[in-house]
């Protein structure tokens, strides 16, 4: 698929060349920072250092102290409390989170997570009849709850309060709740708008032990539940979001709960270098994530509770099986999709994608949504038959806020509700044709066409004679990578292989490439591009986009760039 390259706009030379004298670094390297938002030393210093005292108080958070009321009375009157959570991985990690951190003090506490088959997602019926049935007066519903105005109101009248740690955005009605942890409400001051569902419940745990004599220190060890959250729901990774990636990683790499062990062992990951953000999303997020989709996430949330290495590995086991099921079934129905718009030349043409089969696996809808935007770059929604509704997941391309077109057509939906790039929705199956339509007329009316055109964002131009083990040691600190502080991505020009160019694997391309203007080459690694193994063979010069890594070999570690795309000379 082609691709758009798009330099970022590079700052002023003179604050560039300020900004690299004051820290005594590369001038791309200063080109970088200044583009994260960083333009002296101390916003360096905090970058490259995050610390745990630059986290925001909690009670800047709109109902904050109304929730660690109740949740102190409740304890102090012996209440049952109901941790109640989504069957994602943000749901599940956010309820192990605060499950495990009431559990050290308090007994007449259970958690809960939705079926996704027969309740859905969300605060479901079922739920608080579960609740109001056990003598359960209080539940904590975390990465979730912010649209359910009326089960709010339900729960109310059968006796049950609720405190929401949500962060997906609210509509036109908050619910009333005892307390609305959202810092997406619009009558919210909280500085940080982009904490994950567990990241709000971490926030009321750290607000919770402020006032009950409990020191910081000791919330430290739940900070690894918080970095997967972050690393799953691909969050922006900046801001609070950045301290609680960088510490929560540390916990995982260094003091890891039995769950995760067991996780990073089955996977066979090597534990010689340090797992990152990019590992917890294909390592541990499709496994905790395989519970939901096709059995129950209450597997998730027992693994990552596990208190003894056997434990964990049996529930490891286990989600490691229902790991590989899924990822057979999504293949199949992703197959299924692609033959469904290849066979259909108007669908093909459209700027907008809405499937429907009802014998779909409704767990992993998102997942073949996703895989879909691979071969038709553009918005994506795929559907299956649930509890007498069609309902699935819609998924975006960059830029285009997909939330906002879903909610153009809410006249034709039950339920809708998520993010710019990715949401969830149910309709009545005689809307189907109409809502395919409405869709595609509100996305063609907002879409800018050359978005649908996969973008490269490049950083800056680089020389080879740029690149050396410096440079590269003071790039990994830019670290923890994720959306809005990416991997730093560089291209650079009048480049050409030096003969030895091969297709290794699955269609991969090996090569070293050498720069004619300082004859400087290195080995490149080009993930699935083996198509341009016959222009490198021809000896065409090319201009090449890639990031910079390691390649560890028999014990050694040498600089390797892998290539995202190249642009050969005619």
């Amino acid at each position: 698929m082609k691709k758009r390259w798009v330099i970022a706009e590079a700052p002023s030379e003179q604050q560039t060349n300020t900004l690299a004298a004051e820290l005594n670094i590369h001038k791309v390297l200063a080109t970088l920072l200044i583009q994260r938002g960083v333009t002296n030393f101390e916003e360096a210093r905090s970058f490259f250092r995050p610390q745990l005292t630059a986290l925001h108080d909690p009670f800047l958070m709109q109902d904050m102290q109304a929730a660690v009321s109740r949740v102190r009375r409740a304890i102090q009157k012996g209440e049952r409390i109901l941790i109640y959570g989504d069957y994602d991985v943000d749901g599940t990690t956010a309820v192990a989170l605060m499950y495990s951190f009431l559990k050290k003090e308090y007994t007449a506490i259970e958690y809960y997570i939705p079926d996704r088959y027969s309740e859905g997602y969300g605060i479901s019926i079922k739920g608080i009849e579960y609740a109001a049935n056990n003598n359960f007066s209080l539940i904590i519903a975390l990465d979730c709850g912010i649209k359910s105005v009326d089960k709010i109101d339900y729960a109310t009248s059968r006796g049950i309060d609720f405190i929401i740690c949500d962060h997906h955005r609210p509509g036109e009605t908050i619910p009333k709740a005892i307390a609305v942890l959202d810092p997406k409400r619009e009558d919210c001051n909280y500085p940080f708008k982009e904490l994950t569902g567990c990241g709000i419940g971490f926030k009321l745990i750290q607000a919770y032990a402020a006032q009950s004599d409990i020191d910081f220190s000791m919330l430290q060890a739940y900070l690894d539940l918080v970095a997967v959250s972050i690393a799953a729901d691909i969050v922006p990774i900046v801001g609070e979001n950045r301290i609680l990636a960088h510490f929560g990683l540390i916990e995982l790499n260094e003091r890891p709960r039995p769950g995760f062990k067991a996780m990073i062992e089955i996977a066979n990951f090597s534990q010689q270098k340090p797992l990152t953000i990019s590992d917890v999303v294909f390592i541990i997020a499709p496994r905790i994530n395989a519970a939901g989709r096709l059995e129950s996430g209450n597997r998730a949330v027992e693994l990552l509770l596990s208190e003894t290495a056997q434990h964990a590995t049996i529930s490891g086991n286990n989600l490691n099986s229902t790991n590989t099921e899924r990822k057979n079934i999504d293949k199949l129905i992703t197959e299924q999709a692609l033959a469904i718009i290849g066979e259909d030349a108007h669908l093909i043409q459209k700027k907008s994608t809405v499937l429907y089969r009802p014998d779909w696996h409704k767990g992993v809808v998102g997942i073949v949504a996703s895989r879909l935007i691979e071969k038709y770059y553009r918005p994506t929604i795929v559907l299956t038959q649930s509890n007498g509704l069609l309902t699935g997941s819609a998924r975006s391309v960059k830029n285009f806020d997909v939330y906002n077109a879903i909610e153009a057509c809410a006249h034709l939906l039950e339920q809708f509700g998520g993010h710019k790039y990715a949401a969830g929705l149910s309709l009545k199956e005689e809307n189907l044709e109409a809502f395919q339509l409405k869709f595609e007329e509100v996305v063609s009316a907002t879409m800018d066409e050359k978005w649908l055109t996969p973008e490269i964002e490049i950083d800056a131009l680089l020389d080879f004679s740029d690149i050396d083990a410096k440079f590269f040691r003071i790039l990994k600190q830019f670290a923890p990578f994720g959306p809005e502080n990416m991997h730093p991505v560089f291209a650079s020009k009048g480049l050409t292989d030096k003969g030895f160019a091969k297709v290794v694997g699955n269609n991969h391309l090996k090569l070293d490439a050498i720069q004619s203007n300082t004859q400087i080459s290195f080995p490149c690694i080009a993930f699935g591009l083996g198509e341009y193994y016959t222009q490198l063979l021809q000896k065409k010069p090319f201009d090449m986009c890639y990031t910079i890594g390691e390649n560890e070999w028999m014990g050694k570690s040498n600089l390797q760039l892998l290539v995202k795309d190249f642009n050969f000379y005619e």
